[in-house]
């Protein structure tokens, strides 16, 4: 499966309405810790399939989104099931750290 691009315009449909958990990255382009993550969002959906739906939000250009989800700290990986967040990590991690993260919230 491939990343999803979510925006301000589809966060609704793609995230809060989807029926299965939803990995939300919410990154910047000038953010160092972010470029260091986007590789394992592509890992996660290839690795987690239908499972899981990926998806990476660049926070400058939808504000209504990020702030909606009072995103403080990038980059911020936040879990969403049935429409609601179930878990938040804020900041870089690896590999094998991501996938404890999302194994636990499942």
């Amino acid at each position: 499966m491939a990343v999803l691009e979510l925006t301000d315009a589809n966060f609704q449909a793609e995230v809060l309405d989807a029926p299965g958990p939803v990995l939300v990255d919410v990154w910047a382009a000038w953010c160092g810790p972010c470029r260091l993550m986007a590789p394992l969002m592509d890992w996660a959906a290839t690795e987690f399939g239908e499972r899981l739906k990926v998806g990476k939000l660049e926070a400058d250009p939808n504000p209504s989104t990020r702030d909606a989800q009072k995103v403080q700290g990038l980059p911020c990986l936040i879990v969403f099931r049935a429409g609601v967040e179930v878990a938040r990590h804020e900041g870089a991690m690896a590999k094998p750290q991501l996938q404890a993260f999302i194994d636990a919230n499942l």
